[in-house]
């Protein structure tokens, strides 16, 4: 039997399903340490913002169990750095790339929409709105119907050509299935479930929060069943939305998890902190559990979850 480990994230043709996580290694440089970038399906660049931001005060990490908190307030330097240096650089690797875009405003995503035209080697633009809203005193963007459809809308506008977009969710909110039909009718062309959860750790001898801005985004084996549940209930919902899964997926086991839900591709993060190999590991690991359960592709496993409640 021939098998098909290919993958179509929402018109994205990918050797393999495995993306790396926003966030958790820059443009790709620590990672292609230890194995060439075009071995794993694409990069997902840490989320670019229109100026240079330093970030939030330290500390801003903190250990949780099966997991762990960060407040690093997306810092970076910025569009213009990014695409004098870092477009080119990924391209020079053979590397396939999504562009994460993230913005203080909606003009700030439609600003960063314009710039990410015609780059060589980017396969679609993650549209991470699961930031802070400077526009709506301190919410997030996809936290709020309204304010998640002018950042879709505002990048569909201005970004041009076929590249698709995939909007990056926040869990934080009551329905997350509203709030992924939402950014699709806005012209999303599939969604990413699921971005951190907000936490908080307290230092037992100091008796203060550990982190300096008191909460943080929680990632993590801690997470997954949330994840897991977030992308099964929009599947389920929105059965022909493509998902890239996330949140605490350390094993091939954990991504196939994902695949059975719904998800048509995985993000591998916080797991590339203790092993920077990981997103190998889970690319070969379902690789594996995927034959040996007998799909002949990628594609047959994708919401195999639900044929037994639909069929």
């Amino acid at each position: 039997m021939t098998f098909s480990f290919e993958a179509n994230l929402a018109g994205a043709q990918l050797p393999n399903p495995i993306l790396s996580a926003s966030g958790c290694a820059g443009s790709g440089k620590e990672l292609s340490q230890f194995f060439p970038l075009n071995e794993i399906g694409a990069i997902v660049t840490k989320s670019i913002m229109v100026k240079p931001r330093s970030g939030r005060a330290t500390p801003r990490m903190a250990e949780t169990p099966s997991g762990m908190l960060n407040s690093i307030g997306l810092q970076g330097p910025g569009v213009d750095y990014f695409l004098e240096n870092d477009i080119p650089w990924l391209a020079e690797q053979g590397a396939r790339t999504f562009v994460s875009i993230a913005g203080e405003t909606v003009e700030d995503y439609a600003v960063l929409a314009r710039r990410m035209r015609n780059l060589p080697g980017v396969v679609g633009i993650e549209v991470n709105i699961s930031c802070p809203n400077v526009e709506n005193r301190g919410m997030v963007f996809s936290c709020n119907p309204d304010t998640a459809r002018a950042a879709i809308e505002a990048v569909r506008r201005n970004i041009g050509g076929d590249l698709p977009i995939i909007a990056k969710l926040s869990p934080d909110v009551t329905d997350i299935v509203s709030i992924a039909r939402e950014v699709a009718h806005a012209g999303a062309d599939g969604v990413a479930l699921i971005n951190t959860l907000l936490g908080m750790v307290i230092d037992t001898n100091s008796m203060l929060p550990k982190l300096a801005q008191r909460t943080g985004g929680l990632s993590g084996p801690a997470i997954r069943p949330v994840a897991v549940r977030a992308v099964y209930q929009v599947h389920s919902a929105l059965p022909h939305l493509p998902i890239l899964g996330m949140g605490g997926i350390s094993t091939g086991r954990d991504a196939f998890e994902f695949i059975l839900a719904g998800a048509s591709a995985i993000s591998v993060g916080t797991a590339t902190f203790g092993n920077p190999q990981a997103l190998i590991t889970v690319r070969d690991e379902l690789s594996s559990l995927l034959i040996e359960r007998g799909f002949s592709s990628l594609q047959d496993a994708i919401g195999h979850a639900h044929r037994e409640i639909t069929e």
